[in-house]
């Protein structure tokens, strides 16, 4: 991997000139924001060069802070003008390097942006920039009796605009969906530097669902300024459930079960043991250190409704071997149990001081099949691996626990990663359920699709950014990419012939 994104550097900074005090770039840029805003340090640039996933190589050039549409609007003026590229970022909490920013680009970062401009109760819809931090919105609405249902775990930091870009999901979009069924309407600045409004509040809007084709594109299209998201009635009753197994694969099974039975609740997550120590020891959660593995249930909606497929929840689970079934007593022990699973990724940190979070899907019939493949790999590669997992739609998280001062360990992780994703994808999974491609899963997406597939992908990404300098070198791989051949025009020949 570090070779790919090194020859990823090699194609993309040719044509970046190195940009600070006196470069006509930096000067444009301060002239048209604050220049406070325009930052070029060094500690700024190298903050920004990375994301939330292990991917080294990023170089950040110049830094903005824009605070209004009009403002992005000029930085994206300014940068076609100067042919140079952009990285839209949000908080960066991504795990498949899609912010990193390759060959020196202007990067847009969008977190002062960050108002909720308007709550309509009647109409279930609030409009927010898109700086917004996922949780906030959710407190903000909590009062009013509504909260955003797209809930991943970095929810306390992540923002509204990077769950557009990665159509994020979370624990309770087994029953709600993901971000792409909570977003009604994104106002975009395209990389010419229009401004665009994709979608609709119309129930049934008129032409193409752009809407769609933006959510997910992992900002390859442009940068989202505002957004319509669709408010969720809080549910008038919850039940939180706790199933503790010997195995994982009985929980696996556990979870098809229900599904099978008819039941789709508004989670299903799973922990295995090494996981559930560690949440364990972290939090005090409450959850059982002896089970091999645990089943976080929860259901919502009438109470009347929620008992009865609780209780049918449980006898499930029994009859697929449950050593234990325990009901949240009260809101405080259901909050900690939460706790416990949403801060299961930091807990990590008492076992290595690093750690790769991976993200397949594979069919829930092949969850216990495919987590054993996944087991027998680590070992292979003489990892530690933990899984935690939203186990109602197949969406695996296999962390892949180290210590990057190890000599030789970082490749062995990769390795790794590389060899879990040929395992889901032979299982008849998909490449991602929620982190995106970036530059993680860039070279596998030619076993996922065809030449036809991706050179129609490449079609539509030029629809909307012609000169292909909005996030090159992600998501569409080398080869297949209109950003190899913008690259390439934008520096003299000898350079490359």
């Amino acid at each position: 991997m570090a070779g790919f994104l090194s020859s990823v550097r090699r194609r993309l900074n040719l044509n970046q000139p190195t940009a600070g005090d006196g470069d006509p770039v930096v000067e444009a840029l301060r002239a048209a924001l604050d220049p406070s805003r325009v930052r070029y340090d060094g500690a700024e640039r190298t903050l920004l060069s990375h994301d939330a996933s292990i991917f080294d190589g990023g170089v950040a050039g110049p830094v903005c802070y824009p605070l209004t549409t009009a403002e992005v609007q000029s930085v994206m003026r300014i940068a076609e003008k100067h042919t140079r590229n952009i990285v839209p970022r949000g908080a960066g909490t991504g795990l498949a390097g899609g912010a990193i920013p390759l060959g020196a680009p202007i990067v847009v970062a969008v977190t002062r942006m960050n108002n909720i401009i308007e709550v309509d109760v009647d109409n279930r819809i609030a409009w927010v920039e898109p700086g917004v931090v996922n949780l906030d919105l959710t407190r903000h609405l909590m009062p009013l009796g509504f909260h955003f249902a797209p809930d991943p775990s970095s929810q306390q930091v992540c923002t509204i605009g990077g769950n557009v870009a990665n159509n994020s999901g979370g624990p309770h979009c087994l029953a709600y969906g993901v971000t792409n069924a909570h977003v009604l309407a994104i106002e975009v600045v395209l990389p010419s530097g229009e401004v665009a409004m994709l979608g609709g509040l119309d129930a049934e809007p008129a032409g193409l669902d752009l809407r769609g084709v933006f959510i997910g594109s992992e900002g390859t299209l442009g940068i989202a300024t505002k957004v319509a998201v669709r408010i969720t009635p809080n549910a008038p009753a919850v039940k939180t459930m706790l199933l503790s197994f010997d195995t994982v694969r009985n929980a696996a099974h556990t979870v098809s079960a229900i599904i099978a039975a008819g039941i789709v609740p508004a989670a299903l997550e799973v922990m295995d043991q090494r996981i559930t120590q560690a949440v364990e020891t972290y939090v005090g959660a409450g959850y059982p250190t002896d089970a091999g593995a645990v089943l976080l249930a929860e259901v919502d909606g009438l109470a009347e409704s929620i008992e009865i497929d609780a209780n049918r929840i449980a006898e499930i689970g029994r009859e697929q071997g449950a050593i234990e079934v325990r009901f949240a007593a009260d809101e405080t022990e259901r909050a900690l149990l939460w706790k416990g699973r949403k801060t299961a990724f930091g807990a990590v940190a008492q076992i290595a001081p690093d750690y790769y979070l991976h993200d397949t899907v594979v069919p829930r019939s092949r969850l216990a099949d495919v987590l054993d493949e996944v087991s027998a790999i680590a070992e292979r590669h003489d990892l530690i691996v933990m899984n935690v997992f939203h186990a109602g739609d197949g969406n695996l998280h296999p962390l892949l626990v180290f210590d990057k001062r190890e000599p030789g360990v970082i490749e062995r992780v990769h390795a790794a990663g590389d060899e879990i994703l040929t395992a889901s994808l032979n299982a008849g999974g998909v490449l991602s359920g929620e982190h995106g491609v970036g530059v993680e899963k860039q070279k596998f997406m030619d076993l996922f699709f065809t030449d036809d597939d991706l050179a129609h992908q490449n079609r539509l990404r030029q629809a909307f950014d012609p000169g292909c300098r909005t996030n090159p070198g992600k998501v569409i791989p080398s080869g297949h990419s209109c950003a190899d051949i913008a690259a390439l025009k934008r520096v003299p020949r000898e350079v490359w012939a």
